[in-house]
C-alpha cells in the first residue's frame, strides 16, 4: 500500500482516509489488491493494483469492469475517480478501452 501511496503522492493526489478491501469480500479469486480512497475535498477513488507477468488484455479491461460494478455495489456509493496500478505489459487495445471507460493508468 505504500508504494501505491508514494506513487499517488509525486502525482499531486493526497488521500485522507485509504481502505483496503478484501477480493473476498467482493466473492472475487482474483490475485488483485483494491482500495477505497477519500481525498481532501470528499470525492471517492477506487484504486486497483495489479501484479502479474502475464500480459493485460480485453478480457481483463472487462474483468475489471466487473469487479468495478460490485465494489459500488458493496460500498454504496458512486467512485469520481477510477485509477489502475498494472506491474504487467498492457496490450494497446486494452490501454484504449481503459481510458474510453474512464480509468486513469499509473
Amino acid at each position: 500500500m505504500q508504494t501505491v501511496v508514494d506513487t499517488l503522492r509525486k502525482k499531486g493526489k493526497i488521500y485522507k482516509k485509504m481502505l483496503e478491501i478484501s477480493p473476498k469480500d467482493l466473492a472475487i479469486r482474483n490475485k488483485i489488491k483494491i482500495y477505497k480512497a477519500t481525498d481532501t475535498t470528499g470525492y471517492f477513488s477506487a484504486i486497483f493494483a495489479v501484479s502479474q507477468k502475464s500480459r493485460l488484455l480485453m478480457k481483463d479491461v472487462r474483468k475489471f469492469e466487473e469487479i468495478f460494478t460490485k465494489l459500488k455495489i458493496f460500498c454504496g456509493h458512486n467512485f469520481k475517480h477510477k485509477i489502475v496500478f498494472i506491474d504487467a505489459p498492457l496490450c494497446s487495445k486494452a490501454k484504449e478501452a481503459f481510458k474510453s471507460q474512464g480509468w486513469k493508468i499509473q
